[in-house]
């Protein structure tokens, strides 16, 4: 039963991970992720560094170093160009790579895909005049809430649907312009692909008009409603986060990359949980959110998957097996950046019985324990997006905006998860003795 099981787990995986649409979803965030990352820090030194306004906790407010809320407005338009065009980015990435997926090198495909786009968004933005009071509409404008996260979901339903739309068409070869050889090969190519990206446009652009004809909705409130709002509310929740965390550790224990299996399911939902409170924080209002992107970082993958700093400190602690005692001297210095593969496949915790147990419990009760402490405003909710390589503690420290307490909350689920790990640790050493006899 254990072995069908297993082979049942890995078939799933396997299938999810190898799934041509999942893995471009997948790469498409991860190219994305440094210009998140760039305006999360521009967020940070718009705030700590250089916001002047009375009362905040800011360098700029230090006696003498007024000057530098000179600099805010730099930092505040670097963080709209990046954080408030996140949907922009991910039609054009997506595009690039479900056609590539397809063996289609055209970089027309991603203008495609972004005109795509754009023809589904409402283009007049509704106002009131703020001394009036009068409702004013701006014809030619397009709304943030289109650019920005909130518009991911539809970004990447166009992105993935415009692309295959235009390869099929492309690969038919039954829409295509032959030129004279006479005409250089780009412009040729430029005709070839005419028809297939104007068709697409125009069927994408066709079907949310129909859309909103027959619903009286717009394709963006559907979505938002129907699929995008009880998305969040599941994975933004305690208990639908615990469950997605499982699921990514029981993959890594199969030996399968549990994090960038799942990341095409749940990215989309917790970067929009994260911008969100990011745009709070901007703002000096308070962030909505307390699971999001960096919040998984902090608490669910802190050492690496299955937060295995806890398991190095019970091995050179109490571990009497010199295998495992020396692996975890050289996995060390790779646990400091949470990248814990030498210790994972080195031990190994995959398919170890003994020690999958704590590797699956400790990010479960780690994410509560950081939930907790966020809901009691001891940790601050996450609002910066810092690099996943980041140190514990340093990491918590910036991804709260500065906060002390999520410095010392990542530390004390550290500590949590090797009080998890120790009493395997020793039924190891039990499991080598007799071994031995």
């Amino acid at each position: 039963m254990g072995e069908k099981f297993m082979n049942a787990m890995l078939v799933v995986a396997s299938k999810i991970g190898n799934n041509r649409i999942m893995t471009c979803i997948r790469d498409a965030f991860t190219d994305l992720m440094p210009l998140i990352i760039a305006g999360s820090f521009c967020t940070l030194f718009s705030n700590v560094i250089c916001n002047t306004t009375p009362g905040y906790v800011s360098l700029a407010n230090v006696p003498g170093l007024s000057w530098l809320g000179v600099l805010k407005p730099l930092f505040d338009a670097a963080n709209y160009g990046t954080m408030n065009f996140m949907a922009i980015g991910i039609v054009i990435l997506l595009s690039m790579k479900v056609a590539e997926s397809y063996d289609n090198n055209d970089r027309v495909v991603m203008l495609v895909g972004l005109a795509s786009y754009i023809s589904l968004c409402t283009t007049s933005v509704t106002g009131t005049a703020p001394e009036s009071g009068e409702v004013v509409t701006i014809a030619n404008a397009l709304g943030r809430q289109f650019t920005n996260a909130q518009g991911l979901f539809v970004a990447m339903l166009v992105g993935i649907v415009s692309s295959i739309l235009y390869v099929k068409m492309v690969q038919s070869g039954k829409l295509q312009i032959n030129m004279p050889d006479s005409v250089p090969p780009n412009i040729a190519r430029s005709f070839a692909v005419l028809f297939p990206a104007t068709l697409t446009v125009l069927i994408v652009s066709g079907f949310g008009l129909a859309f909103h004809m027959i619903t009286n909705m717009t394709l963006f409130d559907a979505i938002t409603t129907f699929i995008q709002a009880p998305l969040k509310n599941i994975l933004t929740g305690l208990p639908g986060f615990m469950f997605l965390m499982g699921c990514t550790v029981v993959l890594w224990w199969f030996g399968i990359h549990g994090t960038q299996t799942l990341k095409g399911v749940y990215e989309a939902i917790l970067l929009q949980a994260f911008a969100e409170n990011e745009a709070a924080y901007l703002a000096n209002e308070v962030p909505p959110n307390i699971i999001n992107t960096p919040f998984m970082s902090v608490f669910g993958t802190v050492t690496g998957a299955g937060i295995t700093g806890g398991l190095l400190i019970a091995i050179l602690l109490f571990s009497k097996r010199e295998d495992y005692r020396s692996i975890a001297k050289l996995a060390i210095p790779c646990a400091i950046f949470n990248i814990n593969e030498p210790v994972t496949f080195g031990l190994p915790i995959v398919m170890n019985p003994i020690l999958g147990i704590p590797f699956i419990l400790s990010p479960i009760v780690s994410v509560g324990v950081g939930y907790f402490l966020t809901k009691i405003g001891f940790c601050a909710k996450m609002v910066v997006n810092a690099p996943w390589t980041t140190p514990p503690g340093l990491m918590a420290f910036l991804a709260g905006g500065g906060s002390i307490g999520a410095a010392i909350s990542q530390i004390i689920v550290i500590l949590i998860a090797f009080a998890i790990y120790t009493p395997f640790v020793l039924i190891s050493n039990k499991q080598a003795s007799g071994e031995e006899a």
